[in-house]
């Protein structure tokens, strides 16, 4: 397919969706996307990677913007070509996409394209389209980036097309993801005595995270919840059977002013815990073991940057904290402060009924194109 770039990024939100891109399948769409973008007149710098492309202007300006989405998204779900309801302002485009998150790459690709080699652009542009965002990071495409090319993710403020309501999502939270596991000794219910319940030996450690207080943290006026959670839970052999394991998820989700070893040091301080075996020899009657399953570090808000300013005024000061984890928090990790910034309510996200209000694409690309050219 031939993407044209120029086109209302309504248009273009409906052609990239068209094209099929679940996780390990984005050739197509990297293919029409590095295409479009050599095509341009202007001079710009494009280099793809796998499935990645990149390209950037060098015009020398003072200040250098990011903008930077995937390209892929989960499995189809019938939901593929795309459709529209409604018209006028109240249309809505329907598909696998449209949300999370080819409406905000439609958006930056445009925006890339109209200002390339405008006398009006403000700073310089690097535009980011990245596979394998919905899939285990070791397929991440911006995380490839990020180890073999750091270069590419330089800048004065990134923009990731995440889904937020027209409105500026700011950094990020951490997540932490501990698996705690008790061991016991399995015996007959009737004789409990002749075995040790590891159902038992959990918990009091599931009392120490139900009773726990999380932080509510503000930074650049941006409200960051905490929460320590118990978010998966399983033990048991029969219902006669004292049982020999059990184990837990515990879910911790940091604010961006805690790194991410103080944020490990914090939820093992409050499990009373620590990584490996507590209690003995590691599987041994009566100890506890904990295990990192996972963990990704925040990323701070950074709209106290000069950077940030005019894109809070272009659009009319809305913004909120992200609570959840995105791969802003790998541009904060390289010193680039980050926000997410595209249409649609990210509650559709991966939904069979992923939807986008045409309005709020409408209105990113307004807002995108009034900041780009602001200096």
């Amino acid at each position: 397919m031939t993407l044209d770039l120029h086109a209302d990024p309504v248009e273009l939100t409906a052609a990239l969706v068209d094209i099929p891109s679940p996780s390990h399948h984005e050739e197509a769409i990297a293919d029409a996307v590095e295409k479009a973008l050599r095509a341009l007149r202007a001079p710009i710098e494009v280099e793809r990677y796998g499935n990645t492309v990149c390209a950037r202007t060098n015009r020398g300006l003072t200040s250098r913007v990011v903008l930077a989405g995937h390209i892929d998204t989960v499995p189809i779900a019938d939901n593929v070509p795309h459709h529209m309801e409604g018209s006028g302002e109240d249309a809505v485009m329907w598909g696998c996409g449209t949300v999370d998150m080819k409406s905000g790459m439609a958006v930056y690709l445009h925006a890339f394209a109209e200002l390339a080699d405008a006398p009006s652009l403000a700073h310089d542009l690097t535009l980011i389209a990245y596979e394998g965002e919905e899939v285990a990071t070791e397929f991440n495409g911006l995380g490839h980036l990020q180890r073999d090319h750091p270069e590419w993710l330089a800048g004065d403020l990134a923009l990731l097309g995440e889904p937020s309501g027209a409105m500026i999502e700011a950094g990020c939270q951490g997540t932490i993801r501990l698996r705690v596991t008790a061991h016991g000794t399995r015996a007959h219910s009737a004789r409990a005595w002749l075995g040790s319940n590891a159902a038992h030996a959990l918990a009091p450690v599931m009392q120490r995270v139900a009773s726990y207080v999380p932080r509510t943290v503000i930074i650049d006026e941006c409200e960051y919840r905490e929460g320590l959670n118990i978010v998966h839970l399983e033990s048991g052999v029969a219902t006669n059977t004292i049982p020999d394991g059990a184990w837990m998820f515990v879910n911790f989700r940091f604010a961006p002013d805690r790194s991410l070893d103080e944020a490990m040091a914090h939820a093992l301080g409050v499990l009373e815990l620590e990584v490996g075996a507590n209690g003995g020899e590691a599987g041994a009657p009566g100890t506890i073991t904990v295990e990192v399953d996972d963990a990704a570090g925040a990323a701070l808000p950074g709209l106290g940057q000069p950077a940030a300013q005019a894109l809070l005024a272009a659009v009319d000061g809305n913004f909120r904290a992200k609570f959840g984890w995105t791969d802003v928090a790998r541009f904060s990790e390289m010193g680039t402060p980050a926000v997410n910034f595209g249409a649609g309510d990210p509650g559709f996200a991966h939904k069979k009924d992923e939807q986008v209000p045409v309005a709020q694409i409408c209105e990113v690309a307004r807002a995108l194109k009034a900041y780009l050219t602001t200096s």
